[in-house]
């Protein structure tokens, strides 16, 4: 009898609900239902994936895949292989970066051919700060990874038995120094230290508040860059349509507006149309900061309180958008850069945007084994404050593209034809469709010390409802947000606290519209 032939077992605390599509709730609902239980997952868009979205066959979120042992780990537990489900491209150069001296520089992902790159842009002295410091990068990654990343909360024992084993972890940490501070004490050359202090707009930080063991993130790119020719959200579709072949649910155009409980824990989950989903257990995969606002419902207020007081992150401004490309040799990922980094952290701190910002531009069809068209698609990326910081007015469309577009003239680069409005994600429009983000793509910010351990963990203050997003620990990105999602579905495997297994359950299988009806998953040549 084949897994599709099973029907989803009971178990303790019944049915689960999925609320959201993103990653997390993706990896939560294919974890679940490959170990057997019986998943319903739940979103307000047409198609799954959160912030692995396209606008227009264009992908407008996260770019590329690292960590990617975690993809392969979770695909393998649903009986697939990642690559016989997707086209994985490993990119030789990692990133190229530009600066208005007309300097160049590729990062590789061979080590050797980022050092020798580096010695040629800077010279000897530069290649041994990179070497030192990717030493350091690597060494916290590994010390961390187990007792916080892979653990479902940090693990404070794990921790010291690591600090007690490695007597020079904690000078490594640099304990009290930002990540900004960190790279010029590590790099003679300020634009070296500009690139590495700048993986901080990774997890959403502000260089310079943001602290120095987040240097971590730099090896975790280092390790290992993936271009999916699916694109991200072609990843996001492929876990839906696992999820269904493994018997579970994903009902796509309808949202959930309350999260039922009673005495002894959650219940269900009312949605748009007045059906109520019966649930032994939840994951909640969105912003912990909506439920502690009430956008669940009154029951859920409590569930993680703190994350309405919790600092936001980052936001952003988004171009998705076709157009032929006229300037510098691109590859897959390409970062143009300012001159000096720190007056543009302080605009976005002030709330308004920088005249001439950074840019990240995603060249989504470089890299991923096909010669691109005249016609590319181009994600740019520019770094902005959250609607709760945001001092001033929404800046207008026009102002928008003369700033972005004005950035890219100065590196002698041009697009034909200019993007329309509708190319253009704002944070305002992020806080639309991410409630309680407060249009923060990130989550809590990453901002001191110890920002990583106050994140809320998989279980909840409500019994049965668990957390899953870039909002809760381990932290933000996609593997991070996909570690949380499997944090929460273990934290559901481990926990016995079913009511009556007698509970009416969700009918399993496939994917589902917002009216309900069954269908199948889109293929992998839809646009999604």
């Amino acid at each position: 009898m084949s897994r599709l032939d099973t029907p989803p077992l009971a178990g303790p605390g019944g049915p689960v609900v999925v609320i959201g599509a993103g990653i997390g709730g993706l990896t939560a609902g294919l974890t679940l239902a490959a170990a057997g239980r019986d998943v319903t997952l739940v979103d307000p868009a047409a198609a799954p994936g959160g912030k692995m979205r396209r606008i227009d066959g264009v992908e407008a979120g996260p770019t590329v895949l690292t960590m990617r042992w975690v993809f392969d780990a979770l695909f393998e537990a649903a009986g697939a292989g990642l690559e016989d489900r997707l086209t994985l491209v490993r990119q030789d150069i990692l990133a190229r970066h530009f600066w208005p001296d007309g300097s160049r520089l590729d990062l590789h992902a061979d080590p050797d051919a980022s050092a020798a790159a580096i010695r040629a842009f800077a010279g000897a002295r530069a290649e041994a700060d990179f070497r030192a410091f990717s030493a350091r990068a690597a060494r916290l990654h590994d010390a961390f990874l187990d007792p916080v990343m892979r653990a479902s909360a940090p693990d404070p024992r794990a921790l010291a038995r690591r600090f007690l084993s490695d007597p020079g972890l904690l000078p490594a940490m640099a304990p009290g120094r930002s990540l900004a501070g960190l790279a010029r004490k590590s790099f003679f050359d300020p634009r070296l230290a500009q690139l590495f202090a700048r993986y901080a707009t990774y997890v959403g930080g502000d260089p310079g508040r943001t602290p120095a063991l987040l240097s971590l993130v730099w090896h975790a790119e280092a390790a290992g860059v993936w271009a999916i020719a699916e694109g991200m959200s072609g990843l996001a579709a492929e876990i839906a349509r696992l999820i269904g072949e493994n018997g579970g649910r994903v009902i796509l155009g309808r949202s959930a507006t309350a999260i039922l409980s009673d005495s002894d824990g959650v219940t269900g989950v009312r949605l748009d149309n007045g059906r109520i989903l019966p649930a032994g257990s939840v994951v909640f995969n969105g912003d912990p900061r909506a439920l502690a606002d009430g956008a669940l419902g009154p029951d859920a207020r409590s569930a993680a309180p703190a994350a309405a007081r919790a600092p936001r992150s980052l936001s952003a401004r988004v171009w998705s958008f076709r157009a032929r490309w006229d300037g510098p040799g691109l590859v897959h990922h390409n970062v143009f850069f300012r001159g000096d980094p720190a007056p543009e952290f302080a605009d976005i701190a002030r709330g308004r945007p920088a005249p001439d910002p950074t840019l990240y531009v995603c060249a989504e069809d470089r890299g991923t084994g096909r010669d691109p068209d005249a016609t590319e698609r181009f994600e740019i990326i520019v770094n902005a404050p959250p609607l709760a910081q945001n001092t001033a007015a929404e800046e207008e469309f026009e102002a928008c593209l003369t700033r972005t577009f004005g950035m890219l003239a100065r590196f002698g680069a041009r697009v034909s034809p200019m993007p329309e409005p509708r190319a253009l994600t704002t944070p305002r429009d992020f806080a639309a469709r991410f409630p309680g983000s407060a249009g923060s793509l990130y989550g809590p910010s990453p901002h001191g010390m110890m920002a990583a351990f106050r994140r809320p963990t998989a279980r909840s203050r409500m019994r049965g409802l668990y957390l899953a997003g870039g909002g809760v620990h381990p932290g933000a990105g996609v593997p991070m947000a996909a570690l949380s999602g499997r944090h929460a579905a273990a934290a559901i495997l481990t926990d016995h606290a079913s009511r009556s297994p007698s509970r009416p359950t969700a009918m399993p299988g496939g994917m589902s519209t917002g009216s309900a009806t069954m269908a199948n998953a889109p293929s992998r040549s839809s646009p999604s």
